[in-house]
């Protein structure tokens, strides 16, 4: 959502985006009174120019001190330096007193937005919306806003103060500025631009991030960390060289108007050499006093500060753009209808997905509860797509929807992670589970009565789990999801059981998913036998599936 600025004339009025509109208000009483202490020190600032350039000259043409410069010279100092001070307290905390309005916006936004809304938008955009954005645009609105308005008023009134010594020189000064807007125009789309990758670098980032930490249990499980790992540094790097770029820009900026800078005060100095020598009669600069020449020397770099402040903090307007834009997701009337993923489906299921190494899959539907089959050959993309419904991997395109509430999922396959101790403390893992809740869930799996590993319930489990076979670890790992609540995705779970425990953990999947949703990736076609509903892979969609 967007609101003309206030600031537009008619005819021309621009558009802002409301978040913009809305830190303007925040800092509108706080920055007329910064403005007003800006100009004061802009005078004081020029007091002690004047006083310094007087009691410099009168030394040493006269070599007497001039105390009333002195004392003028030391009031002006003190001035500045106190109004310096309190513009940076007051600065930083109209910059905090934004931040904090954004934000507070932001959680009343989510606060009334509907669930499924609020569930439906990025996590990248939320944390950065909460903890980078309402700082970027404080910046613009408070830190810029006083820079630009200070490129505007202290080269005027520095100008002004040379003009009464030589209008010449004040001259001079000013055919500089049109070089700098120009520069700065120039630059203004490549750091725009810049900043705007930077800022969708780090909601990439931050979704990536969330995502994973809350489903950091499946990954590991799954022995997804490395790639997980490979992904978070690719990010990382992205979002760092984003920031570099605009940094190397915002750096380019500011070497360029020292250049122009240097240059324009060396050709003053130079002229107002000739004129004290008496090389050259230049008009404006020959005849002058001594303190008047100073006046103009000591002038000359004031005129150019606000322009290389401004520069300094120039991405920071790009920043705060591409920030104010980045908030449209809480802002935005249509925000709970448009929450940026755009594709996620209404109801519960996958529109559009694309796996990576295995290409598109046909838009499918997921039950409130029952058993879903993933089926098709290998290389088909069974064990992608269940780590991408389990959040373990991000597809290429599409979206998907799982049913319920955003409840744990478990994760089952052939190397799932036991820990070392006993059998009943493995299947009980991170549950809060009865012991008869455990000693149930063992015997419907055939666990605590296993011939191959004799024990019962106390049977040790070495660590890295080396005493147990690959079926033994698929059994424990479905005696968990007995036990606990949520979704579960189970990659292979008959392969390596003989027809007894296969035949055990087909059962133990069919009762689990009359309460929940349990998908399965798997050859075994009496447990594909067994599903409500099948995704076949890498094959045209049968019509249960497409039911």
């Amino acid at each position: 959502m967007t609101r003309r600025s206030p600031r537009a004339r008619s005819g021309h009025a621009a558009l802002e985006p409301a978040a913009l509109v809305l830190a303007r208000g925040a800092a509108r009483a706080g920055l007329s009174r910064l403005h007003a202490l800006q100009a004061l020190r802009c005078a004081a600032t020029l007091g002690l120019a004047v006083a310094l350039a007087w009691l410099a000259g009168t030394l040493i043409e006269t070599g007497e001190l001039d105390g009333i410069a002195l004392g003028l010279a030391g009031a002006c100092l003190l001035a500045g330096a106190g109004l310096g001070s309190l513009i940076e307290a007051r600065s930083a905390a109209l910059e905090a007193a934004v931040a904090v309005a954004l934000v507070d916006a932001a959680e009343a936004r989510l606060a009334a937005m509907p669930a499924r809304a609020a569930a439906d938008l990025p996590r990248g955009a939320v944390i950065a919306g909460l903890q980078r954005h309402p700082g970027a645009l404080a910046r613009l609105v408070v830190g810029h806003a006083a820079a630009r308005r200070m490129m505007a008023l202290g080269p005027v009134l520095t100008a002004g103060a040379v003009a009464l010594v030589s209008w010449q020189a004040a001259v001079a000064l000013l055919l500089a500025t049109p070089v700098m807007i120009v520069f700065f125009a120039l630059v203004g789309g490549l750091i725009r631009d810049r900043a705007a990758v930077q800022e969708a670098a780090l909601g990439r980032l931050a979704t990536q991030f969330a995502d994973r930490v809350r489903v950091l249990p499946t990954i590991l499980a799954a022995h997804g960390l490395p790639r997980e790992t490979a992904k978070l540094d690719r990010r990382l790097k992205t979002y760092a060289d984003g920031t570099m770029g605009v940094l190397a820009v915002a750096f380019l900026n500011a070497g360029v108007l020292d250049f122009f800078a240097s240059l324009a005060i060396a050709i003053l100095a130079v002229f107002l050499g000739l004129g004290h020598l008496g090389l050259a009669e230049i008009p404006g600069f020959a005849h002058l006093a001594l303190w008047q020449s100073l006046l103009i020397l000591l002038l000359a770099p004031e005129y150019f500060l606000p322009f290389r402040r401004y520069a300094e903090l120039y991405h920071a307007k790009a920043e705060g753009e591409a920030a104010a834009e980045a908030l449209a997701w809480v802002f935005s009337k249509d925000a709970e209808t448009t929450p940026g993923r755009g594709s996620v489906p209404a109801m519960p299921g996958a529109r559009g997905l694309v796996l990576p190494h295995a290409g598109p899959v046909a838009d499918f539907d997921l039950p409130e509860a029952g058993l879903v089959a993933v089926t098709g050959p290998s290389g088909a993309g069974k064990s992608t797509l269940l780590r991408v419904l389990a959040g373990v991997e991000a597809p290429l395109a599409g979206a998907f929807r799982l049913p319920g509430p955003g409840v744990a999922a478990t994760w089952v396959s052939l190397d799932t992670p036991i820990p070392a101790g006993t059998l009943g403390a493995a299947i009980a893992d991170a549950t809060t589970a009865t012991a008869e809740a455990v000693a149930t869930a063992a015997a419907t799996l055939g666990l605590s009565e296993d011939p191959h590993w004799p024990g019962g319930l106390d049977a040790p489990v070495r660590a890295g789990a080396e005493n147990l076979s690959g079926g033994q670890r698929v059994r424990v790992a479905v005696a968990r999801l007995l036990l606990r609540p949520g979704p579960a995705f189970c990659d292979e779970p008959t392969a390596k059981l003989d027809p007894e425990n296969a035949a055990r953990v087909r059962r133990a999947l069919a009762r689990a998913a009359r309460t929940r949703l349990i998908i399965v990736a798997t050859h075994d076609p009496a447990l594909a036998a067994l599903a409500d509903r099948r995704i076949a892979l890498g094959a045209i969609p049968s019509e249960k599936q497409a039911a």
